[in-house]
């Protein structure tokens, strides 16, 4: 079993600052992490591969210093790690994104498998995952809680919806984008996080894939980004006091007063 997990190294949430110029996020001196849905992907390859079998390639798009996300990757179990990075990617939408992942998997060859987590917690698009399947002309199915059986030409999963869940059976190769209830990720080893210091990562530029320029990067982004702010927080804030009798009366009043009640 070929399993191909998509992974992104995102900035820390707590850290994001915003280029006003380009609208784009300051990626330098910021503290990185993988992106936490990608983990439970690359969990749930491992744990596929200790089941029946395989190997487990972990490929991320993005500057040299995906790196890191990568061998953290390499720690936890993934058997090879590649890295798709070029200046020519740069400032791709989710479009541009998936099409140049869709090449870099193409040249990897036969898979049986990708799996992607949920959505980046950058940008909440969730659509990475469903782009790169229809590039790669597959089935796909997202917010994967469960694979409840795997094996030669069949797939069978439970797919989480808001009032509960539906059972969805596909034939692979096929790609499965995971929530976070699919599985607990495990920690590294002590011997493969040594091993992930000296590892020496493929990267794949431009001239090695298969692609037309012009659906790369920024020319090859239909969408683009305008502006971004954060919230402006316009409320007024009161405080009741007295009682708790009173301090209910008072807001009962002041809900009235807004027509609210």
């Amino acid at each position: 079993m070929n399993i191909i997990v998509c992974i992104k190294q995102v900035p820390d949430t707590s850290e994001v600052r915003i280029n006003p110029e380009t609208n784009t996020l300051i990626r330098e001196g910021v503290p990185s992490i993988v992106n936490p849905f990608d983990m439970y992907a690359i969990e749930e390859g491992l744990r596929i591969k200790e089941m029946i079998g395989g190997k487990v390639t972990a490929i991320s798009m993005g500057p040299p210093q995906a790196l890191e996300a990568l061998k953290e990757a390499f720690s936890l179990g993934v058997d090879e790690v590649i890295l798709i990075s070029d200046r020519a990617f740069a400032g791709s939408d989710t479009l541009a994104t998936s099409y140049t992942l869709s090449k870099a998997i193409e040249k990897i060859g036969l898979f049986d498998i990708i799996l992607c987590g949920k959505q980046a917690i950058d940008g909440d698009t969730a659509q990475v995952g469903p782009e790169l399947a229809e590039h790669l002309g597959i089935p796909f199915v997202t917010s994967v809680k469960k694979i409840d059986e795997i094996r030669e030409g069949y797939l069978r999963v439970h797919r989480m919806m808001e009032d509960g869940y539906d059972v969805i059976e596909t034939r692979p190769p096929a790609l499965l984008t995971v929530v976070k209830e699919i599985n607990e990720p495990r920690p590294p080893s002590l011997k493969r996080k040594i091993q992930a210091k000296n590892l020496q990562v493929p990267v794949w530029r431009k001239e090695d894939l298969d692609v037309d320029e012009k659906r790369l990067g920024l020319k090859g982004s239909p969408t683009q980004v305008l502006r971004i702010f954060p919230p402006e927080i316009k409320g007024e804030r009161k405080i009741l006091e007295g009682n708790l009798e009173e301090q209910i009366y008072k807001l009962v009043s002041e809900l009235k007063g807004l027509g609210i009640l």
